[in-house]
């Protein structure tokens, strides 16, 4: 049996996708997935083991535009491109996340008869997996009523992120971001592409909660080296972590977007956050972190009421231990199912019957 998955673009995308892959793999089951040549997919896909084929991207336009004018024919030709893909691989089942590369890819295994699965990660789901959860043999979301008939079972976390041991990590996690063992953790990133607002907040109050004896572990994103500290003990600057299940081992706390698969991990884990949603879109980073604040698991700030006096205000009750062990159990509370399991074994299923 094969399958093909298909997400790509940033790290919410692929990382799912990839950790439904994984779950597959081990049982037996042959993955490729599908991808552009411009994303994070070109290096993340193949770090994780698995051939990736490019298929060409159909991103939406937001407003009426000469690519909104153009899009009918840019699909057609991808779905063309991508379905000839699919019959080259030999392909049982497709499997999208969402994005730019989920529609071309629904579109082809229906023009050719494969079976299609989709996964919401999101509250609010973008156009690609609205129109595919109407011809899906399966539909998954990660918020109830996400998608019409989508059994809810959450985001496919990865498993060494599922099976994280933080106290006996703890160690090795020090050693690999040379921090001090004495000084709580605070974590703080924006996803895969970092946040350059949330940057500019953190340097701001960085050397206030270093002072009060805390430590900053900061990913600030490939493309944002201006806006590090520079020269300020207990405060490391990293481009991007590569080893996030390290980076959760040894944070006490983390200030962060509202991404779905940032919030699956980090409740995953126990670590309370400080969610500053993304303010575009359709709202939905907000929506994903609603469970675990009702919850008590972590707190939210708008994004335009986010400076680093309103960060010190909302961080102040935290920097008790106490406090701190009531909201990480709390956060742990509000996990998920491991969804990539579950998925695993219904994909199997359909692509034995199909």
């Amino acid at each position: 049996m094969k399958v093909a998955v298909a997400g790509g673009g940033t790290a919410g995308h692929i990382e799912p996708a990839m950790n439904v892959a994984d779950a597959l793999t081990a049982a037996g089951v042959d993955v490729v997935a599908l991808g552009t040549s411009r994303g994070l997919e070109t290096t993340l896909v193949p770090a994780r083991g698995y051939r990736l084929r490019e298929i060409p991207p159909v991103p939406m336009p937001r407003r009426l535009s000469l690519a909104l004018l153009t899009l009918p024919f840019r699909v057609v030709a991808a779905v063309r491109e991508t379905s000839a893909v699919l019959k080259q691989e030999g392909a049982d089942v497709v499997v999208g996340f969402g994005g730019y590369v989920a529609l071309p890819a629904y579109l082809g295994a229906r023009r050719i008869g494969v079976p299609v699965v989709v996964h919401e990660a999101n509250a609010r789901p973008g156009l690609a997996n609205r129109l595919g959860a109407r011809f899906a043999r399966l539909v998954f979301d990660t918020v109830p009523g996400s998608l019409p008939g989508a059994r809810t079972v959450g985001i496919p976390v990865r498993q060494s992120i599922r099976t994280l041991d933080r106290a006996a990590r703890r160690e090795e996690a020090l050693a690999a971001f040379g921090l001090d063992p004495d000084r709580p953790t605070l974590l703080v990133f924006g996803g895969s592409q970092g946040a350059r607002r949330l940057n500019d907040m953190v340097v701001a109050f960085a050397a206030d909660l270093i002072a009060e004896g805390w430590q900053v572990l900061h990913a600030i994103g490939m493309r944002n080296d201006d806006q590090q500290v520079r020269d300020l003990p207990h405060y490391t600057c990293v481009p991007y972590i590569e080893r996030m299940d390290l980076a959760y081992a040894v944070a006490d706390a983390a200030v962060t977007r509202a991404g779905a698969l940032t919030v699956a991990e980090l409740t995953t884990v126990g670590i309370p956050a400080i969610y500053v949603p993304l303010p575009i879109g359709n709202g939905e980073q907000r929506l994903n972190a609603s469970a675990v604040v009702a919850a008590g698991g972590g707190l939210l700030i708008e994004d335009a009421q986010c400076s680093p006096g309103r960060l010190i205000e909302a961080f102040a009750p935290w920097r008790d231990a106490t406090a701190r062990a009531t909201a990480a159990a709390a956060a742990r509370a509000s996990s998920g199912d491991d969804a990539a399991a579950i998925m695993a074994q219904a994909i199997i299923a359909l692509g034995g019957a199909a």
